[in-house]
């Protein structure tokens, strides 16, 4: 402990008269207690030793928002110490020091040099001290001080929301609870009533009402109707200072919509609908529409549609449209303007989802009448067939009638009817049927083994309106009766061991029959009467449409007898009774102990012991494969092809035979020698034709040998024949001289030796173009221009 002066501070504050007239207890008591150690040092006269004690600064109020010219006087700061020579600087530290408060070191004197807001910030820690400015030692230890911004009513209150949105049912009882607005006052709550907010409706009585202390907004009228009005806006006020005079306020918009409830009924807007249908509207067909208005809106709004039990409710129907919610009127069953052409029905609307709470208002659905005119149509003919089978015996003979079908014309004009039968169901033209009365009748021999069943189709038409037809199907069954044979199942492949013995089964036979009679197939086997009694072999029935064949006797020989022939009749149960013969062939053949067929030949015993089957095959395969060889050598050396001297077709040219021997014209008969016409065989010799390749070297055409005296002219003609008939010979251009010319050709000479002799320059040979490839030399030639031919 250590003794120090008694420190006192004094502090003057320029407040206003509501500070002074409340001031802090707290400091009534500090202030209190320093007078009393100051007191006590007073009456002893002396200066007391105490313990060094903190600072305890009391908060000091501020009012806020201050606007006045000087800067406002906080307080001040002063100790005993202080002799006033100006030894001593106070100095202030801490929240807003030197920027928000600024002190004077010399006088302690605090200012507040800014105006303040308490809703900023309420209050402001401080630390202050005083030091001797030429020691810089502290004359009592830093203390702190709060400084509280007094509040003052500058702030409004503000709801959460500009605008609020809510709904509430309508046909609410008063008081229901709709929305509850809030607002908050920035001011402090703590002090005054600047921040007491009160609830006021300025907009929206006498429709609803609001808490003034909660802002609950309510209803405050009852049975509101949603049809009658929808939206509500209400304006709400928030006043502060408890509402009082001089008070700030603020506002919001609240939208308020009343919802729907199921409280109203469907309504028919009329009690009577009238349409009309042909009788021909095909099942499920719309008629028209019908519609029930409910002012509700949704789920509330939703109508089932129905027909009451009585007229035209089992032919009718009626659905609902979800979008329109509208009662479509539907064709349930086939209409029909002879029978009835009005009907009457009853339509009930009803609320799919009433609410109970509402019942007391009535039955939620309403009926109305719909009155449906039927209206008549030409309707084809109406088929009235007891059955569509019909039953006919394929031994039916033609014409005969098989059944009969009757079609009326369902108006009240009774139209005509004509029959025809659909060709197409009867290609083969087996039946037919008559026009005015629908019989049907046989016009083929019938088959049921051919075809058993015919499905046909008759059309019944109007005479009077052939559009009007209408198909029927007639099913034809053809009854069997018995006309054929019964014949064996199979060919039967049957051989007996030569080391048979007597009664054994060598082959198994059955039957078959292409009649179906009612009661089955029962079959009778047994041989000829020729063969009744037979030495080698007999027919046992098994009486199940099989019979076997047994042997008689002990051993075969292939020798004595290879094969066997028996006769087998078959006969079935059916009337009339059908029979046939078949035959079976026996073979006889070696077998083993086993009784399995080895061989069934007799060439087979003529054969060498030591050659096998196979060693024979080999053989005749090679026999083959040499027949084969030489047929295939033979025939490709006769048709080698004979090929001419000239291959291109282009190596196309005159042949001219230069006998250097140029003779006196045609009346030089010295300047030729005509013998050698007169000669056929000297010409014969073996000379070879230059334009056609020869056969072979050896191979010399001859011709049959002319007698010396024949006549030239027959030998020429034979001459020209034989080359005409040459298919070897190409159609080259020759000269060949005979001292004979005969008859003048038709179509002239076409060879270029003569082509100076004639006015060429006038003949035209475009036709040459026309005879071929082969004549395409000869087109070139002749064909070309004139600068060509010259």
């Amino acid at each position: 402990m250590r003794t120090s002066y008694c420190l006192s501070f004094l502090i003057w504050t320029c407040m206003i008269h509501e500070v002074h007239t409340s001031p802090s207890p707290k400091r009534t008591n500090m202030y209190l207690q320093t007078e009393r150690i100051m007191g006590l040092s007073k009456d002893h006269g002396k200066a007391l030793h105490r313990s060094k004690r903190g600072w305890m600064w009391n908060q000091f109020f501020l009012l806020e928002e201050y606007t006045g010219p000087d800067t406002q006087y906080v307080g001040k700061l002063h100790t005993d110490q202080d002799m006033g020579d100006g030894n001593l600087k106070y100095i202030l530290t801490g929240e807003g020091a030197g920027s928000l408060f600024v002190i004077d070191e010399n006088t302690g004197d605090i200012h507040a040099a800014k105006k303040l807001d308490r809703e900023e910030k309420s209050l402001y820690v401080l630390r202050a001290k005083a030091i001797d400015r030429k020691t810089g030692r502290q004359v009592e230890p830093e203390s702190e001080f709060i400084i509280k911004i007094h509040d003052i009513n500058d702030n409004e209150p503000k709801f959460t929301k500009d605008i609020y949105t809510a709904s509430v049912p309508e046909k609410s009882s008063v008081g229901t609870s709709v929305i509850q607005v809030t607002a908050t006052d920035a001011d402090d709550a703590n002090y005054g009533n600047s921040a007491k907010v009160v609830y006021s409706i300025l907009q929206g009585q006498p429709y609803f009402a609001v808490d003034p202390e909660t802002g609950i907004i309510k209803t405050a009228l009852p049975d509101m109707s949603r049809e009658n009005r929808e939206q509500y806006q209400v304006v709400i006020q928030a006043k502060d200072m408890g509402g009082q005079m001089g008070g700030l306020s603020g506002t919001t918009t609240v939208n308020i919509t009343l919802t729907d409830v199921n409280d109203n009924p469907p309504r028919f807007p009329q009690s009577t609908y009238q349409f009309s249908s042909l009788e021909s509207a095909p099942l499920g067909s719309s008629l028209g529409r019908i519609k029930a208005n409910d002012p509700d809106m949704g789920e509330n709004a939703e109508i089932e549609y129905s027909i009451a039990p009585g007229d035209g409710s089992d032919v009718f129907d009626i659905i609902t449209d979800k979008d329109t919610q509208e009662g479509i009127i539907t064709v349930k069953k086939q209409l029909d303007f002879e029978k009835k052409n009005l009907y009457a029905l009853k339509v009930e609307a009803t609320n799919v989802h009433p609410d109970p709470r509402f019942f007391y208002l009535g039955p939620f659905k309403d009926s109305a009448l719909v009155k449906i005119y039927v209206e008549d149509i030409d309707e084809p003919p109406v088929f009235s067939i007891p059955s569509n089978l019909l039953e006919v015996d394929e031994d039916a003979r033609e014409g005969s009638i098989i059944g009969q079908v009757v079609a009326q014309d369902p108006d009240a004009a009774r139209n005509i009817i004509k029959y025809t039968l659909d060709r197409h169901t009867d290609l083969d033209r087996i039946f037919n049927i008559h026009s005015g009365n629908g019989s049907i009748f046989v016009s083929k021999t019938l088959d049921r083994e051919a075809a058993p069943w015919h499905n046909l189709t008759v059309i019944a038409t109007e005479i009077s309106n052939p559009k009007q037809s209408t198909q029927a199907p007639i099913f034809i069954r053809i009854l069997d009766i018995n006309d054929h044979a019964p014949e064996f199942a199979k060919y039967y492949e049957t051989f007996v061991c030569e080391n048979a013995k007597a009664g054994q089964l060598i082959q198994t036979i059955s039957a078959v029959d292409k009649d179906e009679p009612p009661r089955g197939h029962k079959f009778f086997f047994e041989l000829v009467p020729e063969y009744t009694v037979h030495p080698n072999f007999s027919i046992v029935d098994n009486k199940d449409n099989t019979a076997g064949v047994i042997t008689r006797r002990n051993g075969y020989s292939r020798n004595k007898m290879s094969t066997y022939v028996l006769p087998v009749v078959i006969f079935d149960n059916d009337y009339p009774i059908q029979s046939s013969t078949g035959t079976l062939t026996i073979r006889v053949c070696t077998c083993d102990s086993r009784g399995n067929m080895q061989s069934c030949n007799a060439e087979a015993l003529l054969l060498p012991a030591g050659l096998s089957t196979g060693a024979l095959v080999a053989i005749l395969l090679c026999i083959v494969i040499l027949l084969v060889l030489v047929v295939l050598f033979a025939a490709m050396k006769r048709q080698r092809k004979k090929e001419p001297l000239i291959i291109s077709k282009d190596d196309v040219r005159d042949n001219i035979v230069t006998y250097n021997d140029e003779g006196g014209g045609e009346e030089d008969t010295q300047a030729f020698d005509i013998g050698t016409l007169r000669n056929p065989e000297a010409r014969e010799e073996s000379k070879m034709r230059r334009d056609v390749m020869p056969e072979t070297i050896f191979q010399i055409r001859r011709t049959v040998p002319l007698w010396e005296n024949i006549d030239v002219q027959d030998f020429i003609h034979r001459r020209l024949k034989e080359n005409d008939l040459d298919p070897t010979a190409p159609p080259y251009d020759s000269l060949a001289t005979y001292a004979y010319e005969g008859n003048d050709s038709i179509a002239n000479s076409l060879s270029s030796l003569e082509s100076l002799t004639t006015d060429g320059g006038n003949q035209d040979y475009d036709y040459l173009s026309d005879w071929g490839p082969r004549f395409k030399k000869l087109a070139d030639m002749y064909g070309g221009d004139e600068s060509d031919q010259d």
